[in-house]
């Protein structure tokens, strides 16, 4: 399959002018984590809004007790025409800190076909693609050939907290075929993707106490039990010498990747060398017999994020902590559920907390694994897209952070979810230099042009 010619012809006449109008959302400063951003935000929205609305969309924006949601339809497919939500978010993160941007973070620029903008690539620039693709599509035939539902929403930098609720409010309205998500990355330039899992999370706060109060270490310690080493025992015991967790039933819901999926894995172009240099790490470790990227993708993991105790300051000062804390976060894959983790962790921690001391464990953040079949009309018709606009097949990533409203989109419309990202590594998302690649942004256009066109087909 190839781009279809009246479509390519139109995609190339105006990719100039998209891109600027792309320019002109990324100038809008989103950032929904604050308050002071708040008109932006509202402004962003105001934007999705009007874009849509001029293209024939009938849109409304819908306010949430934080940021609003935009929502757009185009009902005017075929009879039988099956209907695609379309997800995206319009709020950024904070650009701080400003000094590391080589360029102003909203004032997009390129450079060595990279364009550098907040939001660039998470999630504006990919929102914008399919914006810009259904543009292209009307104005080249008039029509769609599938019915779309466009939800864009201004709180995924700050939790989504209202999204889910308002999924389940508007369920009928949002009645669909399938969900298709571009905020994610291809596996490497040139290599288009289809992500198929995302590992799930499990955050604590364990704290220690002691003492009524901090002690001086020569009066009192050997005698009082100090709950910095006593913390120090306990997050000892979570793993084995392998990296292994070595929390009891942590593994017991877990369910295997399919051979062909780790096959696939095994033959991706990925330098574990290169991994570790890049990291800066003297060594990689854990469970040695699963690759790098088995790790990454497919393996549960418990990490200790941070550390809290005692005094720190420059110095010495002879100290006996009254207390100290951790946060642990236990990254999970299908079918781990975050609350019997919860259950397993204060069970554990409870059997190797030692004498002198009493633990709180604290259950601070938890999201469920998702993992697609990759099988049906939906990934049929991707597979097809991205082959058409990249010029080769694509391959399937996993991934090892958290979207928490795939799963949401999957449990409430019951429905499959595509996740057909174009950002590629180290494209500095939540960092300074943000960028995204301009012939990803092309070519991203063009696949999802494609995949609707290989819907309607289905």
């Amino acid at each position: 399959m190839t781009i279809p010619a009246d479509l390519e012809k139109r995609f190339a006449a105006r990719e100039g002018q998209l891109l600027n109008d792309l320019f002109d959302f990324l100038r809008i400063p989103s950032v929904s984590a604050r308050s002071e951003h708040n008109a932006d935000t509202q402004r962003a929205a105001a934007w999705v809004h009007e874009r849509l609305a001029r293209i024939g969309f009938t849109v409304e924006t819908c306010q949430t007790p934080g940021h609003p949601v935009v929502l757009g339809e185009w009902r005017k497919a075929p009879a039988g025409a099956p209907t695609i939500l379309v997800y995206g978010h319009y709020d950024v993160q904070p650009p701080e800190p400003l000094e590391l941007w080589t360029s102003p973070a909203f004032e997009p620029t390129i450079r060595d076909g990279k364009l550098f903008a907040r939001g660039s690539v998470d999630d504006k620039g990919q929102l914008f693609a399919h914006v810009a693709a259904l543009e292209v599509f009307l104005e080249a035939r008039g029509t769609l050939p599938v019915n779309i539902i466009l939800l864009a929403e201004g709180e995924e930098e700050v939790g989504s907290e209202n999204l889910a609720p308002f999924i389940e409010k508007n369920k009928k309205r949002l009645a669909c075929d399938g969900v298709v998500i571009s905020d994610s990355s291809m596996f490497a330039p040139g290599i288009p993707s289809i992500l198929s899992s995302l590992r799930g999370l499990a955050y604590f706060e364990i704290n220690v106490r002691g003492p009524a109060s901090d002690l001086h270490s020569g009066s009192y310690g050997g005698a009082v039990v100090n709950p910095a080493m006593a913390l120090a025992r306990i997050l000892a015991t979570m793993h084995d010498e392998t990296g292994k967790v070595a929390i009891d039933g942590f593994y017991d819901a877990v369910r295997p990747f399919p051979p062909a999926v780790i096959a696939g894995m095994r033959q991706l172009p990925f330098d574990e060398e290169q991994f570790r240099h890049e990291v800066g790490a003297p060594a990689l470790g854990y469970e040695p017999q699963y690759t790098v990227l088995e790790k990454l993708w497919t393996r549960p993991t418990c990490e200790v994020n941070g550390l809290l105790s005692g005094y720190t300051g420059e110095g010495a000062k002879t100290v006996l902590p009254g207390v100290s804390m951790a946060k642990v976060s236990c990254r999970l894959v299908p079918d781990q559920d975050p609350l019997k983790i919860e259950a397993l962790m204060k069970k554990h921690v409870a059997k190797v907390t030692p004498k002198g001391v009493t633990v709180t464990v604290k259950h601070l953040h938890g999201g469920k694994p998702w993992r697609a079949d990759l099988e049906g009309p939906l990934f049929e018709a991707a597979k097809k897209a991205l082959a058409a606009a990249f010029g080769r097949e694509p391959v399937v990533t996993g991934e090892g952070g958290s979207i928490p409203v795939v799963g949401d989109f999957e449990r409430i419309l019951g429905v499959p979810v595509l996740l057909m990202g174009f950002g590629l590594p180290g494209e500095n998302a939540h960092a300074p230099d943000e960028w995204i690649s301009v012939e990803n942004f092309s070519k991203g256009m063009r696949a999802i042009a494609a995949l609707f066109e290989q819907l309607a087909a289905k």
